[in-house]
């Protein structure tokens, strides 16, 4: 369903060039809880079997924690990060969706960022800094961000954006790149710190 109303949203002559998720770590730790109460209930479960109405009892308790396994297994099946020859693009939602595109021409400044474990077992945040009104794009722990960032900026190369804007924001880009943050700032979309810290790093390439 997932990939059906991804092709959906392609443009003429627009092609999937990479279509990712978040780690299968995101995933485990999400679910790593619930899994834990299934086992232990089936467990008391079954050591209660003769006395049929703890079992009957447990089996629903079970359902509980199932439930909850598989709402997070189709939130995270559902959130999707795709590079395409134009645009980057953000699909989250199971029944309702919620779409977020950066067209390549306006994408400013490129962040990857990667932990101890992140290395070990690739994925990483990828922050895209954009001249359009949504200013950040933040996709956090995807898999194999290195190849995400490369397949992207390489679709942006081939449209003819080249290497010299692409972390590299023009002059005058840089007043409304930071107005654009100072008013996620303001609506509580990122703190005070990273508005501070994104401030100081546009403000030394001018």
């Amino acid at each position: 369903m997932a990939d059906d109303y991804l092709k959906g949203l392609m443009g003429e002559n627009e092609r999937i060039l990479l279509a990712t998720r978040q780690h299968w770590f995101i995933l485990l730790s999400n679910i790593l809880l619930e899994i834990i109460l299934i086992v232990v209930l089936l467990a008391a479960v079954g050591t209660a079997i003769v006395f049929y109405p703890i079992a009957a009892i447990g089996f629903i308790l079970v359902l509980v924690p199932l439930a909850g396994m598989m709402r997070d297994i189709l939130i995270w099946s559902n959130r999707q990060y795709i590079v395409t020859n134009r645009r980057v693009i953000q699909i989250s939602g199971v029944f309702r969706k919620d779409v977020v595109d950066s067209s390549l021409e306006k994408v400013n400044d490129v962040k990857m960022s990667q932990s101890f474990w992140g290395r070990l077992f690739n994925f990483g945040d990828i922050e895209i800094l954009t001249a359009s009104e949504l200013g950040v794009n933040l996709f956090k722990s995807i898999s194999d961000p290195i190849k995400f960032k490369t397949d992207m900026l390489n679709a942006k190369e081939e449209l003819g954006f080249g290497e010299t804007r692409v972390g590299r924001p023009e002059e005058e880009d840089i007043p409304t790149l930071i107005a654009r943050l100072d008013q996620l700032r303001k609506q509580g979309i990122i703190s005070e710190a990273e508005f501070q810290k994104k401030k100081a790093e546009l403000l030394a390439k001018l």
